[in-house]
């Protein structure tokens, strides 16, 4: 589709503003905005496209919306220092989820419910299209956690700017059987075929018992817990960032939260604080017994499946029904050394590019892939075709700046023989452990092949995301890798230079893998075969920075491999307005 251009996004919220009922004020707050947006901080590892304010600490995306065809993004963030504290829930605003607007934050401790603290949430949009905030308040020093809400103050102002937390908070106290202090993260809520609302909030049982308390409501304010959890899973950790979400079984179409039929499963995906990884099982939502259940082939836990096997956290998905899809936000903090240096940068953290998410049709893993209005920012292209890489060889995509780059490739191969045996002692192996052994180095038959993101020109720093086949029995295993342990030759030895990695569940019949890669600066995300399996890495390069970027494509193994095709392009900076 043709998308807004930057000069009809400007005109567009230069509209908004003046229709809103503060239109006497709003073409000075227009004013100001825009011009600030030129004073945004310049900093050696801040990212173009991806979504960071200008300064200081951020990290999970909280209440996600469209309303009335404005996105919402609500996120956690420190208004006083690039470090975690002071947490308020910052706003902004956008008609595109790339270019945003940065406003005033909607909710910050105030009240004898939230003095502590204003932790994570959502939204929810009630019947007579009225949005609703639930949220975790911390009510004392010893971190007694709460469930709040909040509303709009204007439901007339298009940018929703201010909120109001009305008297009857907090609307949900833990009982003595909860942990009070592990006790948040209050998820969008859902309408149930009896015409009563539920909502899911994260918590943690005696024994690690991690679990996903349900609450039932007919009229929205006053809560009851269930007798049981919605669904719970022994030795997993507290479970933070519950969501709970449909997904169709026809197409690739996103559902409302509240959606009842057939042909659908659930996702129920939990954020381990013990790993800082978000892992989702995929299974039935059994509306009578008010119990999740998943499939047979799903695991609770450290060996389950992970929307992103890298650098990726506290996620959040929304239904988008302007363009009919479910929509996922995760949150990429910052791995260099040590809290001074976010001090030193005056940031800390970004949030991911927006992914369109949906099941596989094989129904045993979603997919995610990045919204389409990131393309929007596409510039200046190169392209390279059938290109055979043999073994030992690299080739320099040239014409574009690799520090900030989109770029997709489709490697093609001739034969699976030269498959390497999948080593047995490797299967109780977390993947990411295995790129360590098998890396991009190490000489393989088919694979590794990849690229070689944010390279100095002689190698002395990159970031290899490749695909390694190995020979499972009488199965093939493939294996993709994010390694950011040559990423820099600053070699502190307190500096998080992690593999990580993640097994593709694939078909090779066609005997083809493509990769697409995000690179923008200090981050590199990329998805396999489609977005099948997805990792994000944050990397700070001493050399390979700027100008001195490079991007390679590159092959370590026996078998020989084609770049059928590769595209590339430059990406735009993103707007922001301050």
């Amino acid at each position: 589709m043709e998308f807004l251009r930057k000069s009809s996004l400007c005109a567009f919220l230069f509209m908004l503003f003046f229709c809103s009922n503060e239109a006497n004020s709003s073409h000075e707050e227009f004013r100001r905005l825009q011009s600030s947006s030129s004073k945004l901080l310049k900093n050696l590892f801040r990212t173009e496209y991806h979504f960071q304010p200008p300064k200081h600490w951020i990290n999970d995306p909280t209440g996600l919306m469209n309303y009335n065809g404005i996105y919402h993004l609500f996120y956690q963030y420190n208004p006083k220092g690039a470090v975690w504290g002071n947490i308020v829930w910052a706003h902004s605003v956008s008609i595109d989820m790339i270019n945003w607007i940065n406003l005033e934050p909607a909710i910050y401790p105030s009240e004898v419910f939230d003095k502590y603290g204003t932790w994570s949430g959502s939204t929810t949009i009630l019947p007579g299209n009225k949005p609703v905030i639930l949220y975790t308040g911390i009510v004392d020093d010893k971190q007694t956690q709460v469930q709040n809400y909040a509303i709009p103050a204007n439901l007339s102002d298009p940018f929703l700017r201010k909120w109001i937390k009305p008297d009857n908070n907090p609307l949900i106290v833990a009982d003595e059987s909860i942990n009070k202090t592990k006790f948040r993260d209050p998820t969008t809520a859902w309408l149930g075929q009896d015409g009563r609302w539920r909502m899911v909030v994260g918590s943690l049982r005696k024994n690690e018992r991690g679990l996903a308390i349900m609450y039932r409501s007919k009229d929205f304010m006053k809560w009851t817990k269930a007798q049981h959890p919605l669904h719970s899973s022994a030795k997993t950790g507290n479970w933070e960032c519950v969501d709970f979400f449909p997904v169709s079984l026809e197409n690739t179409d996103g559902l409302d939260t509240s959606f009842k039929g057939d042909k659908i499963k659930h996702v129920l995906k939990v954020s381990l604080d013990v790993t800082r990884f978000d892992y989702y099982t995929i299974g039935t939502y059994d509306t009578k017994r008010d119990r999740y259940i998943p499939d047979d082939t799903m695991i609770d836990g450290w060996h389950g499946l992970r929307l992103d096997y890298g650098n990726f956290y506290a996620s959040r998905t929304f239904y988008d029904p302007m363009k009919n899809r479910r929509v996922l936000w995760g949150w990429t903090n910052e791995s260099d050394v040590f809290p001074e240096d976010s001090i030193k940068k005056g940031w800390s953290g970004i949030q991911a590019i927006p992914r369109k998410l949906w099941i596989d049709p094989s129904g045993k893993h979603l997919v995610q892939w990045p919204i389409e209005e990131l393309e929007m920012l596409r510039k200046e292209k190169v392209e390279l075709r059938n290109y055979e890489l043999n073994k030992g060889e690299n080739v320099e995509v040239q014409g574009i700046t690799p520090a900030q780059v989109d770029v997709e490739v489709t490697f093609s191969f001739s034969s699976l023989e030269n498959a390497e045996e999948f080593d047995p002692s490797w299967a109780d192996l977390y993947a990411q452990d295995v790129c360590a052994i098998r890396g991009s180095t190490v000489q393989g038959g088919l694979g590794p092949f990849g690229l070689l993101t944010l390279a100095s020109e002689n190698l002395e720093e990159y970031t290899p995301v490749f695909f390694r086949v190995f020979k499972n029995q009488d199965k093939y295993k493939v294996l993709m890798c994010s390694d950011a342990s040559r990423s820099s030759v600053r070699n502190h030895e307190k500096m998080y230079k992690p593999s990580f990695a993640g097994y593709v569940e694939t078909n090779l019949t066609d005997k083809r893998l493509s990769l697409r890669s995000l690179i923008d600066h200090s981050v590199v995300e990329s998805f396999g075969d489609g977005g099948k399996t997805c990792i994000t890495s944050r990397v700070y390069p001493a050399l390979a920075i700027y100008g001195d970027t490079h991007l390679f494509a590159f092959n370590n193994g026996t078998e020989p491999v084609k770049i059928e095709t590769l595209d590339a392009w430059n990406m735009a900076k993103s707007e922001k307005w301050i």
